[in-house]
């Protein structure tokens, strides 16, 4: 069962590394479209080489991935449809010819259209191959074969992905291709989408692609800090879902998938400046607006004195929003209560003060 950790934690890897720059380019449905046209590059190498394990096939599922990212840049080009709308068109048909493919002519084969998709990584260890007389799964040899190609790739390239990435117009400028690199960088999503797919299927695929990277993305800004800091989340995803899954007896992909899409939830709630912070200072800084509107009608000569109800129907509150806030204003020291009516106190008037400058307001 070790091995099953171990190939999902070389998939993320793999895939993950290659993420990074897809998410930066707002581009990370892309691989949910190659993900899944890839199959129609399985099946037409299938139908020419009758053989399921066969090299072609993963050559003929990069082709189609390559075909999949020119046909949606293609339709892009023209500003006819949106970004989402090409993709969506694109690999909808491409998978439909694929599945209608597998349905009619390959009924027979091993191209299970729900292993496919869902995928299943406890089958991985079942394909074995010989390396220097250890034998090891073949999707682990394959998906590590690609991390070092990926991870190559990133180091070799990384002045140029990252130009590219952020400034399209300065790298045409200074010379160089974005084209080309582009085009590299999808053949090589193809290529490493393809055998993780038969790993571990086409929605792990798509997970590993995207939600590392988004995490990262939450945490830290340079490039450099968030390559590393993905591939640390996408080593505790694939270890956290292997652990959930073989405890509890649940699917590794799906358990996986689950994990990464918690911490993705976790961070984006909690973090320093995330959902929940932004939310409370938010709240905070519209009650302390409130309260400095509020001082500031007291300040004004003919509101000295001013009763609950006529504050209530100046700012168009209810009675218990107007009571909660000059219950909190009266306990800060900012006014005081005189029978039915509120004045300011000597450190709201200096809070009024102040509050003018802070809001660039002058007085009524």
């Amino acid at each position: 069962m070790i091995e099953v950790l171990f190939v999902l934690i070389i998939a993320s890897l793999a895939t993950s590394v290659l993420g990074v720059f897809l998410v930066l380019k707002n581009q990370a449905m892309t691989t949910d479209a190659i993900s899944h046209t890839i199959l129609l590059g399985i099946v037409l190498a299938f139908f020419i080489t009758q053989d399921i394990r066969s090299p072609w096939l993963i050559i003929g599922a990069a082709l189609i991935g390559v075909l999949t990212v020119y046909l949606i840049q293609l339709i892009n080009q023209t500003n006819l449809i949106k970004n989402d709308a090409s993709i969506g068109i694109v690999f909808t048909a491409l998978f439909a010819i694929a599945i209608i493919l597998i349905s009619r002519y390959a009924d027979n084969v091993h191209l299970d259209i729900d292993v496919v998709i869902a995928g299943e990584v406890l089958f991985a260890p079942l394909n074995r191959i010989e390396i220097f007389g250890f034998s090891i799964p073949r999707a682990l040899w394959q998906l590590g074969l690609l991390l070092i190609v990926n991870t190559g790739f990133v180091a070799l390239f990384y002045k140029e992905l990252k130009v590219s990435t952020f400034d399209p117009k300065f790298a045409y400028v200074i010379g160089f291709s974005t084209t080309l690199i582009y085009y590299m960088l999808m053949t090589l999503v193809s290529v490493t989408a393809v055998v993780a797919f038969d790993a571990v299927g086409a929605i792990l695929v798509i997970n590993f692609f995207v939600a590392p990277v988004l995490t990262a993305y939450l945490l830290v800004k340079k490039l450099s800090h968030m390559i590393f800091l993905t591939a640390f989340i996408a080593v505790l995803n694939s270890t956290l879902g292997y652990l959930i899954g073989y405890n509890m007896d649940l699917s590794m992909s799906g358990a996986t998938a689950a994990v990464a899409f918690l911490i993705f939830m976790t961070v984006f709630l909690f973090k320093p400046d995330g959902y929940i912070i932004l939310k409370i200072k938010k709240r905070r800084q519209k009650k302390e607006f409130m309260h400095a509107m509020i001082l500031m009608l007291m300040s004004e000569d003919e509101h000295e004195t001013i009763s609950l109800d006529e504050i209530s129907k100046h700012f168009n509150l209810s009675r218990s929003e107007t009571e909660n806030q000059l219950e909190t204003l009266e306990v800060d020291g900012y006014i005081v209560k005189t029978d039915e009516h509120y004045m300011l106190t000597l450190r709201g008037e200096e809070f009024t003060h102040y509050s003018r400058i802070k809001y660039e307001l002058t007085p009524y």
